[in-house]
């Protein structure tokens, strides 16, 4: 095992530029641009938070188009440090100047041994204090590229990967299952909500099947008759997040258990962990600052910190329901120059209130495919704290690839 640096194993080391710098702007559609919040936790960049440029642009941009299989490192700002992989699906796509990209000669080494390697808690924080001696955190391309990394023969590179990424392979898999049954509570909640074809008395849809609709001034458009509309202060509680909790831990233990979330996109807001809870029922969290009106369904006691607003309903066969209304409310600015959502915003919002039998029904469908999605996420964690742990053991040699085949095969015996 030997010692390299990134530039010695890379064909190329650079960074993006922001498009205004070439005198354009980011358009609606058109070719991926991705910024820093992009790189999560994954080991893949998440598609949701892209922008887009034009085709003009990337031309401009030349120096920075993606191609598959490109290292990211954010080195700039929150995300410092993080690492991702671009993938097929993620071309043509370009980037800023807060995202390094790192192009590996592929006969040299693994681009998932590299991912797995950078990964490493230990690695991270060495990244981070590197960036520590200026006023904002950044990493240059020199520092960038003089980045070690221990290096194995080709052969036990891909075998490391490989134990890792298909735990990685198992957790994406799982996050797949579970964006198909939000989508399917998402399908339904539009067919009963927003088309109105519910069921009737009957059991046949009811707005196609000639269902009365009537004029609701309130929301300036038709309803079913006898359909109501409240403000959400009246059919749930509104809290605004507080201050973080003096003791608390970055890392889920026996002692600190509890999760405290903030308004970040990233990990669901996943700030750190804590020993005592502040919500205990099933609620609903809005983000109060920066992507504003971004919303979780929490189905576990947390604690909630500023630019958060928890909603918890009064009932809760309510929770799915006011959780999908909730998303498709299109939120403004509160008038300061920064975005941001108050309380009594979110409280003085009127909202289609159907009949509570409709609800219970909604509520009783959903709710299995909540439980569902709450087990496949307690799932996810155990297998990323199962990767998290062999990660450091099988870079420096502590565990084989070997014992591990060893162990389980022992196992299936």
């Amino acid at each position: 095992m030997s010692k390299v640096s990134l530039k010695e194993v890379s064909e190329l080391i650079t960074k993006g530029t922001t498009p205004s710098s070439v005198g354009c702007e980011f358009t609606e559609n058109g070719i991926n641009f991705i910024k820093s919040e992009s790189i999560t936790d994954s080991k893949y960049l998440n598609n949701k938070l892209y922008e887009h440029i034009s085709e003009l642009t990337d031309n401009k941009l030349k120096r920075s188009k993606l191609k598959e299989g490109d290292l990211l490192f954010s080195i700039a700002g929150a995300y410092l440090g993080k690492v991702g992989i671009v993938r097929e699906g993620d071309v043509p796509a370009n980037t800023n100047q807060a995202v390094g990209i790192v192009r590996l000669n592929k006969k040299s080494v693994d681009i998932d041994y590299v991912y797995y390697y950078f990964l490493q808690k230990h690695v991270n924080r060495y990244i981070n204090k590197l960036s520590s001696q200026s006023s904002q955190p950044n990493l240059n391309l020199d520092l960038l590229g003089k980045l070690e990394l221990s290096l194995k023969n080709i052969s036990t590179q891909k075998k490391i990967a490989k134990v890792l990424s298909d735990l990685d392979a198992k957790i994406e898999l799982n996050n797949k299952i579970n964006s198909e049954l939000e989508a399917m509570a998402k399908t339904l909640y539009d067919y009963w909500f927003v088309q109105f074809d519910f069921p009737d008395g009957k059991g046949k849809p009811y707005k196609t099947f000639g269902g009365k609709m009537v004029w609701n001034e309130e929301l300036k458009r038709e309803i079913p008759e006898d359909w109501e509309v409240k403000k959400i202060n009246e059919i749930s509680t509104i809290k605004a997040g507080g201050d973080k909790p003096k003791i608390y831990s970055n890392e889920k233990s026996e002692t600190y258990a509890i999760p405290i979330y903030s308004n970040g996109i990233t990990n669901d807001g996943l700030y750190g962990y804590t020993n005592e809870a502040k919500i205990h029922t099933q609620s609903i969290t809005i983000s109060a600052r920066g992507t504003i009106g971004f919303c979780v369904l929490r189905n576990k006691p947390f604690v909630p910190i500023i630019r958060l607003i928890v909603v918890i309903p009064n009932e809760i066969y309510c929770i799915k329901y006011l959780y999908e209304t909730i998303k498709n409310i299109a939120f403004e600015k509160s008038g300061s120059v920064q975005q941001q959502l108050t309380s009594p915003q979110v409280s003085d919002i009127d909202i289609l209130y159907p009949p509570i039998d409709l609800l219970i029904k909604f509520h009783k469908i959903t709710s299995s495919y909540i439980d569902k999605i709450e087990l496949i996420k307690e799932e996810n964690q155990q297998l990323a704290s199962l990767r998290n742990w062999l990660l450091p053991m099988l870079m420096n040699g502590q565990v084989t690839v070997g014992d591990l085949q060893e162990k389980l095969g022992k196992v299936d015996e």
